[in-house]
């Protein structure tokens, strides 16, 4: 079904202001998801709107993500020199590993705490 200006505009102000979900629209209007994002784009840059802040999903949870800003704070990281921030970066690709592993380190590195679903 094709729509109007008018209409794609109407549902992507919907998405936009959180009244209906993209995938929501996408049931009630008979579009894609990718259709609906696309409507709701349309609706934020016709009006000149900032893009809307993304949701954490909890499936960072699962490694320990879910309070990364409180981890790794912008403002903290700004002010690190290049090599305080290659150093950052490592320790966090190492912790990424060995969570997705199935473990973590704690403090100097001599306790070792599993996931439970990886142990036997």
């Amino acid at each position: 079904m094709h729509y109007t200006r008018e209409q794609r505009l109407n549902i992507g102000r919907q998405i936009y202001n959180g009244e209906l979900s993209k995938y929501d629209a996408a049931e009630k209007y008979n579009i894609c998801v990718q259709t609906a994002r696309n409507y709701m784009r349309l609706y934020r840059d016709e009006n000149n709107l900032p893009p809307k802040k993304r949701e954490r999903s909890s499936k960072y949870a699962k490694y320990g993500m879910a309070n990364y800003e409180e981890q790794a704070d912008l403002n903290d990281l700004e002010n690190l020199t290049k090599e305080e921030l290659i150093a950052e970066l490592i320790k966090a690709r190492i912790r990424e590993a060995r969570l997705k592993k199935g473990y973590e380190v704690k403090g100097d590195g001599t306790v070792i705490q599993y996931d439970s679903k990886n142990t036997k």
